[in-house]
């Protein structure tokens, strides 16, 4: 078995896009990116859609699907594509977490409000909807989280509207209760920011926020007030005279991707819960779309059963005795622990992990975020020895690119591109193999495209920004400083998917690949 070391970096958001004016990881001074592709092979690989697990190709990748299948060396359905079969067969109206909701005196429905499929789908909650009435729900009510980050900015509207008109139109009490922006209330995730699920528990439950007659008219409302503010940044509202969740309701978060979901389900859930105070708590049946934390095991109640991913690379490299760190920023931290892990939250046996705690800052204010800290963690790892790999994720193109902001975008990539370029001359010295990819796209396409066209979108002349998830592939870099390993496809050429990457690393080591993983993209360099 080799030892020499194997370090994955993944490169978060950062896809192989159009190479023009709007896709900052063109625009952006990246010399020792460009050094990597033009001394060592590499491929593209795709990391949207199916070959991810989502339903379709029209389906963005993200970083919860990119890492279980980096992680488990094969696709596995994940959240979207299992809701929708679930739906389809009717086994999710079956569920027992199903027939106790509908029991509760108001059937509260919450989650993000958008056909992003990401983190939920909109056709999921009219699904719901329509089944609730059709067993005789009486009163339900939407708690709606506004996207503008896998959706474009300001689309909220679009959503709304066929939303209350078919509220308006149901046999039942049912309406929208309360509403907020995805990254300001709710749906926090690994802990960075637990103000911002009480600023959601305090609006859902206790219906703190502005008062309005309608959603739509909220947002038109916040539209207007700040010029600036996209629906990601929403602040709370309320709406009519709704004053709250109560004793006796049912709760059932909507959302599928685990990652924005499980501080609140805590929240509703946990009976000794102390991260803020709740103040009057109800006791309501809550349930969750899914299974959010295996390991933790919350929700307690899900509608739909999670994929279960056994035989992963952890366990593989764990099983071979193989030592292991995992590093990130806290905004992806969980991805190269938990989703690489196949959906665990507790070590495998051989695995360190080093977490560096995010800023509490809009990521356009400092773009730097924390890839410097994460990358000397990774530098000293190599120096000291020791380790035989490396998992980092740099978190930069993706929560910077999801701001839309095209300047503090490219600025991001020049920082990614100055750590890879530390990493890079701390894995020669070090005589470790270098693996540099990405989970999907989002920094290489900072505009909107007309699909027919192929033109950036304008309005009132001006191109319209892109806060989302792209469908382009991601590079893939193998550098090997001995020589010893190439690539299987032609450089800079289609070659696999995300899921191939679960079987490189272990054939790096020399482990045998379990029957069903896809194959390996490395080979034995043949020297002339």
């Amino acid at each position: 078995m080799s030892r020499s070391p194997v370090v994955l970096c993944v490169l978060d958001g950062v896809g192989w896009g159009r190479r023009d004016d709007g896709d900052a990881v063109h625009l952006a001074n990246t010399p020792h990116l460009d050094a990597l592709m033009a001394d060592h092979p590499w491929c593209l690989l795709q990391a949207h859609g199916t070959a991810v697990g989502m339903p379709s190709d029209e389906d963005m990748g993200n970083s919860e699907v990119g890492h279980n299948a980096m992680g488990a060396g094969r696709v596995f359905d994940q959240g979207a594509k299992l809701v929708e079969l679930a739906i389809d067969d009717g086994s999710i109206w079956a569920s027992p977490t199903w027939q106790e909701a509908v029991k509760g005196r108001t059937l509260h429905l919450i989650g993000l409000l958008s056909d992003g499929n990401v983190h939920s789908h909109i056709n999921h909650l009219h699904a719901m909807i329509a089944q609730a009435e059709s067993e005789g729900v009486s009163r339900l009510r939407v708690h709606v989280l506004t996207d503008g980050r896998d959706v474009s900015g300001r689309s909220a509207l679009t959503y709304l509207a066929p939303l209350e008109a078919r509220l308006a139109a149901a046999a039942g009490d049912y309406a929208i209760a309360t509403g907020g922006g995805r990254m300001l209330i709710t749906m926090d995730r690994y802990e960075a920011d637990w103000s911002m699920v009480k600023r959601g528990w305090d609006c859902h439950v206790h219906a703190e926020g502005r008062r309005f007659p309608t959603a739509s008219t909220a947002v038109a409302t916040a539209y207007a007030d700040d010029p600036e503010v996209d629906d990601q940044w929403l602040p709370p509202f309320v709406v009519g005279d709704f004053d709250g969740i109560h004793d006796g309701d049912s709760v059932l978060f909507i959302n599928f991707r685990g990652d924005r979901a499980v501080q609140i389900s805590r929240a509703f859930g946990e009976p000794d819960f102390d991260a803020f105070a709740r103040g009057r708590t109800p006791q309501v049946f809550f349930g969750g779309m899914m299974e959010y934390d295996g390991d933790l095991k919350v929700p307690l109640h899900t509608l739909v059963p999670p994929p279960a991913i056994d035989g992963t690379v952890g366990e593989a490299m764990s099983a071979a005795g193989l030592s292991v760190l995992a590093t990130s920023e806290t905004q992806k931290f969980g991805h190269v622990t938990f989703f690489f892990n196949g959906n665990r939250s507790e070590p495998l046996p051989g695995e360190t992990r080093a977490e560096v705690r995010s800023d509490v800052l809009p990521f356009d204010q400092a773009p730097a975020m924390k890839a410097r800290e994460v990358t000397e963690i990774v530098c000293a790892a190599l120096r000291k020895g020791g380790t035989d790999h490396i998992r980092t994720n740099i978190a930069n193109g993706d929560m910077v690119g999801h701001t839309g902001k095209l300047g503090p975008t490219i600025e991001a990539m020049e920082v990614v591109d100055a750590c890879v370029g530390r990493i890079a001359a701390a894995a020669q010295e070090a005589g470790a193999i270098l693996l540099v990819t990405a989970d999907h796209g989002n920094a290489d396409e900072m505009f909107q495209v007309d699909k027919k066209t192929g033109a950036h979108k304008l309005i009132d002349g001006q191109r319209v920004p892109s806060t989302s998830h792209s469908l382009n592939p991601v590079p893939f870099i193998l550098v090997d400083p001995q020589r010893h390993w190439t690539l299987t496809t032609t450089e800079g050429q289609a070659g696999g998917g995300l899921a191939q990457i679960g079987g490189t690393l272990l054939h790096l080591f020399g482990l045998s690949l379990p029957e069903a993983y896809l194959p390996s993209l490395a080979k034995k360099e043949v020297k002339p």
